[in-house]
């Protein structure tokens, strides 16, 4: 069965969602009334989100689609418009938003991002076995199965690249043999429940001052650092000249470049020499990840570049060119929603939806206790869920200079993804009876 969208190239699939991004800047700007009550509700990066997520729903566009030829062999086809936005645009972006990064005052934020970060993980794990003995009370044959058509050995991939990503997704695919014919469900739920709570969390970040409010946040911290990086942004900034913006775009794409040159020869080197990283059932595979290596590379040797003259080009829109980049990888995401999935196995999407909660909850008991900002929540719970493509995005609509924290978050998540799965996968076996 075919589902072609209408635009399948994708130098017109990138310009359409250029024209979405052009069309959301251009009224969040406006003077216009009917704009500014708008904009007031929703925030220009969720509709950033949104809108290219709508044009996939009505077939217009399509991260992924299948067609058939001529002797009847059904052939696959993916965009390349969100693989491009994620290994060129952002880790240049990570590089541009890195350059006037402040790290004392990144230390300063104190402990609380990373109680959220682990808090998150602990919804995840605990999330999984709760929602299985919840729906079973209700449909056990929505949670049931047996050998490799458990529907808990499908969940545990799910738990991995919720705690992880992609990477430790496929160990957990490996390690707890789920019957593959049956895997795209799984990966349907995934992007399905991941979307929605991406929406509410960016929907969130124009609430952000009133929810602070409600779990009596102390942001002080927060906004030092927006203060520090802002003011020495004023001091040094300059309209910047067609050199400066050569040399920012040269800055960002050379390491770019080595970070991918890093990220190859470092992953063939752990690959090739260390059975535990070859073995995509080890714990220690998600070191074989070629994109964990590149985002790594990309922020250590960013940092490195905020210690050297070239910081002051923040002065001439480095963190502004990094914002547009951030943008362009917004929309590919988005891209990536078609909310029609959500009918093909809503029993799944159920169970996604409530483990969702259960990690959400979590969240905010954590946060109201320990009086954590909504920036931490936010970050803590994308670092889980979203992994490298999404926490920085998160951390920096709040603000650039917040980008690197969602990064250092992300970069944890990987380390930990597999073995907190793996917890996660044993609880829900025995939440299933199996």
């Amino acid at each position: 069965m075919e589902n072609q969208p209408i635009f399948t190239q994708d130098t017109i699939v990138f310009g359409i969602l250029m024209l979405a991004l052009g069309f959301v800047f251009y009224t969040s700007s406006s003077s216009n009334a009917f704009w500014k009550k708008f904009y007031k509700y929703i925030p220009a990066l969720l509709m950033a989100y949104m809108l290219p997520g709508a044009l996939t729903t009505l077939g217009i566009i399509a991260p992924e689609w299948t067609s058939t030829n001529e002797a009847g062999d059904i052939i696959e086809h993916q965009s390349q418009v969100y693989y491009i936005a994620s290994r060129f645009l952002l880790p240049a972006a990570l590089v541009l938003m890195t350059l006037s990064i402040d790290l004392k005052a990144i230390y300063n934020l104190g402990p609380k991002a990373l109680i959220m970060f682990l808090t998150g993980t602990v919804g995840v794990i605990i999330g999984g076995p709760i929602a299985i003995l919840l729906i079973s009370m209700v449909s056990p044959e929505t949670v049931g199965g047996a050998g490799p058509d458990a529907v808990w050995r499908g969940l545990a991939t799910l738990a991995g690249s919720w705690i992880g990503g992609g990477a430790n997704q496929a160990a957990m695919l490996e390690i707890y043999r789920f019957n593959t014919d049956n895997y795209a469900g799984m990966v349907i739920v995934d992007i399905v429940v991941a979307n929605i709570w991406m929406a509410i969390l960016l929907l969130g970040i124009g609430k952000s001052e009133k929810i602070d409010q409600w779990l009596k946040a102390d942001n002080s911290a927060i906004e030092v650092l927006k203060e520090r990086v802002s003011s020495y942004a004023d001091k040094i900034s300059r309209n910047p000249s067609l050199s400066d913006l050569m040399v920012i775009l040269g800055i960002a794409f050379t390491i770019v470049g080595v970070a991918h040159f890093g990220a190859n020869n470092i992953s063939e080197f752990l690959t090739t020499n260390f059975e535990a990283v070859r073995d995509k059932s080890s714990a220690m595979s998600s070191f074989g990840s070629q994109f964990f290596w590149m985002i790594t590379i990309a922020t250590i040797l960013g940092i490195l570049m905020s210690f050297t003259k070239f910081k002051t080009y923040e002065g001439a829109g480095a963190s502004k060119i990094g914002s547009v980049f951030i943008y362009i990888l917004v929309a590919s995401i988005g891209m990536k929603m078609d909310l029609t999935k959500i009918l093909e196995n809503p029993g799944l999407i159920f169970v996604g939806l409530v483990w969702m909660a259960i990690h959400v909850g979590l969240l905010f008991l954590v946060a109201k206790i320990i009086r954590a900002p909504y920036f931490f929540l936010a970050v803590g719970s994308k670092a889980n869920i979203g992994g490298a493509a999404s926490a920085p995005v998160v951390a920096a609509a709040f603000h650039p200079s917040l980008a690197t924290v969602g990064v250092l978050l992300a970069v944890f998540g990987y380390v930990v993804g597999t073995y907190g799965a793996m917890l996660c996968a044993e609880l829900m076996k025995i939440a299933a009876g199996g």
